[in-house]
């Protein structure tokens, strides 16, 4: 994954509520995924297998947040054990079949995830972040963000 987008999804997980991080963490898979994709095309197997690695450590930390007192975890959670097996299987004989159709369910489950993002108007997990003001300066290909660090007790500490 390339610098800047580490970056962009660090500066989103610090902005996130709860399911505008579940949004971010598929967001980082299918970007995990494309490097992925981007690896196989170029016969660079080692690139392909470390980006597999990294979807499936997404797909372990989606499957740990379920709580499965509500209805949809049981479900999420096949799904997510599905997509790990198709992965597993794209590893194994160095194929995109299984990775096809575990990027169609997870790409699936994100566009859900992401209109129930819209109507989530909770307030964001991390408080006395870093206040984050976009626009007004231009970069080469897009909005700078300046960053306040004047405060010194920031992420999940108050």
């Amino acid at each position: 994954m390339q610098k800047e987008k580490i970056q962009e999804y660090t500066r989103r997980i610090s902005q996130d509520n709860r399911t505008e991080l579940i949004v971010t963490m598929y967001d980082i898979m299918i970007t995990y995924m494309e490097d992925a994709r981007g690896a196989f095309n170029s016969q660079d197997n080692v690139a392909f297998k470390e980006n597999i690695r990294a979807v499936d450590r997404v797909l372990v930390q989606l499957i740990e947040s379920l709580n499965f007192k509500y209805q949809p975890a049981d479900t999420l959670y096949s799904l997510y054990v599905y997509c790990r097996e198709e992965l597993a299987n794209s590893m194994a004989k160095h194929d995109l079949e299984g990775f096809n159709h575990a990027k169609k369910v997870l790409c699936g489950l994100r566009e859900g995830f992401a209109e129930a993002a819209k109507k989530d108007t909770s307030e964001p997990l991390m408080r006395n972040t870093e206040q984050i003001y976009a626009g007004m300066t231009y970069g080469k290909n897009d909005v700078n963000e300046n960053y306040n660090a004047s405060d010194t007790k920031r992420g999940f500490f108050v």
